[in-house]
């Protein structure tokens, strides 16, 4: 619940500066360069040197991953048909294509399945979604953002991006089996702290649908796929195809119908990727996916 009303509250503040009128010029653009520069490499540092996975859990790991090539798949394939321009399709691959894991997925895995919920949430966020956005949505914003893209513009662009440098190295890490010192740790959770509430705040700032028609055909495409498609995707292969019908596979379809990850919105706008569509994805998509999800939930003990 207190996600939820934290939710709530970043973007409210966000909006509500925005009328103000108090933070002048784009606020939002150094709010971003501090997410991306500062917190986000901090965080990766901190999960992705940490994750473990076993077999049993492999399932909601690759379900992000999934999730991400079909996504691509689908939009490209909306692209192809004339109804997105090429910044918009980027927007829409990588805010649909990942779930908001952690911030949605972890109270609502909690208040449904308990503390062996929570733990198969936190394996999807830091093996799947976040690792997810750390790679294939850098490497899509890059090849999107390029006028003319090649692979060394490309390549430049990935490692030169603070965010996979911190994934790199903390793969390394995880590899070798070392861990990050104590002290280190610590500091690094009190810099990765701010995420959360800045990345909402600045989506915040940035939500203006107004006069905006194209806009709104985006975003019901967007979210067409994101809280319904998706979901849907998941379960058919899940229940219907693998066969398997416990809590884990439960819990990857009430992933796969949270709202998008507001990371992927930060660094869609940071790469100028229609910025207007990527807040309005996560700004409308994040609420909305709590009626969405909690559908979900109690549709599968329907049928279950």
């Amino acid at each position: 619940m207190t996600n939820i009303l934290f939710l709530f509250s970043c973007l409210t503040l966000g909006a509500a500066f925005k009328r103000s009128g108090l933070l002048k010029g784009n606020t939002h653009e150094a709010i971003n360069l501090m997410i991306l520069y500062v917190c986000l490499p901090a965080a990766t540092l901190i999960y992705a040197s940490e994750v473990q996975l076993s077999r049993r859990l492999l399932i909601p790991v690759l379900m992000p991953w999934c999730l991400y090539v079909t996504g691509f798949l689908f939009f490209k394939l909306i692209g192809k048909l004339g109804h997105t321009n090429r910044h918009s399709e980027a927007v829409l691959i990588m805010t649909a294509g990942i779930p908001s894991v952690s911030f949605l997925g972890f109270p609502i895995f909690e208040l449904f399945y308990g503390a062996e919920g929570l733990r198969v949430g936190i394996l999807m966020s830091q093996a799947g979604s976040f690792m997810v956005c750390a790679t294939l949505g850098v490497i899509t914003a890059s090849y999107y953002a390029a006028d003319k893209p090649s692979l060394s513009k490309i390549l430049l662009n990935i490692f030169g991006f603070p965010v996979f440098l911190a994934f790199i190295l903390a793969i390394g890490i995880n590899i070798a089996e070392l861990s990050i010192p104590l002290i280190v740790k610590a500091l690094l959770q009190k810099i990765a702290a701010p995420f959360s509430f800045l990345a909402l705040f600045s989506v915040g700032l940035q939500i203006d649908l107004s006069g905006k028609r194209v806009l709104l055909k985006h975003l019901y495409t967007g979210l067409g796929f994101k809280l319904l498609l998706a979901p849907l995707l998941v379960w058919l292969v899940l229940f219907q195809i693998v066969g398997q019908r416990d809590m884990v596979a439960e819990i990857c379809v009430i992933g796969a119908a949270l709202g998008p990850m507001n990371t992927a919105a930060v660094i869609a706008s940071q790469y100028g990727l229609n910025p207007p569509l990527a807040s309005a994805m996560v700004g409308i998509g994040l609420p909305l996916s709590l009626l969405t999800s909690l559908t979900v939930y109690y549709l599968l003990q329907w049928l279950n």
